[in-house]
């Protein structure tokens, strides 16, 4: 501002010497300026038509301001310029192209151009204004940003000694700068995610938004206005109440911090650790612990607070609440349900059982490490616990219909219980039936046959045909039957079993000469 203000004074030389009649000349002397600059100063007055008593007494930014006015011609000149300024940037990246090229066919085309020197000055004015920054003022518990380092660290299997390298996970808040770091297996979804949910457990809440890189495990599609988020960060975040706001493509000046964040973990963490040896992922992540304390616990170069101070201070009273649960990552599926009332997960090959009268329908299962969910248009019917029990079935009681609930019930203390309702004879006939049985599930249709006789044939012809087969030692399903088929249930002991019968006489009863 000061050179403006002597050249304004100057100028003010130059309108006093020039109404004096002073030679041009002259007053370049006086003022120490070129002619060619008293000439256009003085030229501009008159083209304005001001009135040089007026302007000598202008205050200084006054005047500054009113002839504060291009030349048109060269405003022109400009304006063609910077239209083809496009057009040089992108001819800069081929090879072999350079200013002077680019100005030496801009003079061609436009030989009233300007000089090289003013040339690359627009031009590199041009680019500044291209890239100029807006400076964000990160307000506390606002913005968690995410991020992978370039590099990697390394485990080395103790049995083999087979080096594997991992990934580096850094997360940083916005206002404090608190920052988080953990090695992961890969960069895929389920270490990703597991790694954010460790750094908001390590911060103790949850900012408003989570900003990461582009990432396959967050943004399925990157774009500068409306990213496709991955479904499972989102289920994520949503989890834990924060927002997802990706940082655009090609723009590292969206995520500063983090970007400062991960050269500090090169200096801070990997210098530290280079000559070390690590046979786990966990005892590698002990030693980034530590090292993570240090950094956050060390003052700021310019400033007397460490980033653990500031944010223990000012941010992490704003964070929301963590969720009374951990996150687990769920995973889709579309199944029909069979017609045994169940669907199969095909990873544990275990079964859950879903409502009968949905046999056959096409549902939806939703499932963690620790539930399964089953749902039918977008209505959850079933929900079961989690089980990797190989060809295992869990069931629920209600889920089956009665005939299938009744089937389910079926155990010897049922059918005992069943038959002593009945009388103490058919109890004892039914109990030697399940003990003799290889295996008990087998007798169990014998039983229910047995026993259905009651609704049958009444509860004292069971009884007197359960009584009749005790006496021959005949314990089985069949043998009630027979006797009960053919009578001897009501016939006493010792009485003959009649072996035939006569048909009574009938009209329509053909004899044996039909038959000829």
């Amino acid at each position: 501002m000061a050179g403006k203000t002597i050249i304004m004074s100057k100028l003010k030389q130059i309108i006093r010497l020039r109404s004096e009649g002073t030679a041009l000349q002259t007053i370049a002397r006086a003022v120490s300026i070129s002619r060619n600059t008293v000439k256009k100063y003085l030229r501009l007055i008159e083209v304005k038509g001001l009135d040089t008593t007026s302007l000598l007494q202008m205050e200084d930014n006054a005047l500054e301001a009113l002839l504060d006015d291009p030349d048109p011609e060269e405003q022109e000149r400009l304006a063609y310029l910077e239209e083809l300024f496009p057009y040089f940037e992108r001819e800069l990246g081929r090879t072999g192209v350079t200013r002077w090229v680019l100005w030496g066919e801009y003079k061609q085309q436009y030989p009233a151009g300007f000089s090289y020197s003013r040339f690359c000055a627009h031009f590199s004015q041009w680019k500044r204004s291209r890239s100029a920054t807006l400076f964000f003022e990160h307000t506390p518990g606002d913005k968690l940003f995410i991020d992978f380092t370039g590099k990697k660290l390394a485990v080395v299997d103790p049995v083999t000694g087979e080096l594997t390298e991992v990934e580096v996970y850094v997360a940083i808040l916005g206002y404090s700068q608190l920052t988080y770091v953990q090695a992961v297996a890969s960069q895929r979804k389920e270490d990703f995610i597991a790694a954010t949910e460790n750094a908001l457990h390590f911060l103790g809440g949850v900012p408003k938004a989570l900003v990461p890189d582009n990432l396959k495990s967050a943004v399925i599609k990157a774009d500068k206005y409306e990213a496709e988020l991955n479904a499972d960060f989102l289920d994520f975040a949503n989890h834990y109440g924060a927002s997802v706001l990706p940082a655009r493509s090609y723009k590292p000046r969206d995520k500063a911090h983090v970007e400062r964040a991960v050269n500090i973990a090169y200096s801070r963490i990997f210098a530290p650790l280079r000559n070390q040896v690590f046979y786990s992922l966990a005892s590698l992540n002990t030693a980034i612990s530590g090292l993570l304390d240090i950094h956050n616990n060390k003052n700021f170069q310019q400033r007397p607070v460490s980033r653990r101070t500031l944010f223990e201070q000012e941010e992490k009273p704003l964070l929301s609440p963590l969720p009374a649960e951990r996150y687990e990552l769920k995973r889709f599926k579309e199944v029909t349900v069979m017609k045994s009332g169940y669907i199969q997960l095909s990873e544990d090959k275990h079964y859950y059982s879903v409502p009968y009268r949905y046999i056959g329908c096409r549902v939806k299962v939703i499932y963690s490490a620790t539930a399964v969910s089953i749902f039918y248009n977008k209505e959850r019917v079933a929900y079961h616990a989690r089980s990797t029990k190989r060809h295992g079935h869990s069931t629920i009681h209600d889920h089956m219909s009665s005939s299938h609930q009744f089937v389910s019930e079926w155990n010897p203390d049922k059918f005992i219980g069943w038959a002593a309702a009945i009388s103490p004879v058919v109890r004892d006939y039914i109990t030697r039936i399940l003990e003799a049985a290889s295996y008990p599930e087998t007798a169990y249709r014998s039983c229910v046959g047995i026993l259905s006789y009651e609704r049958k044939v009444g509860r004292e012809r069971l009884i007197q045909a359960v009584e009749r087969a005790t006496f021959f030692g005949a314990y089985n399903y069949t043998i009630i039957k027979k006797i009960l088929q053919s009578g001897l249930d009501q016939l006493a002991f010792g009485e003959e079993v009649p072996t035939g019968q006569t048909l009574p006489d009938h009209a329509n009863i053909r004899g044996a000469a039909a038959y000829k």
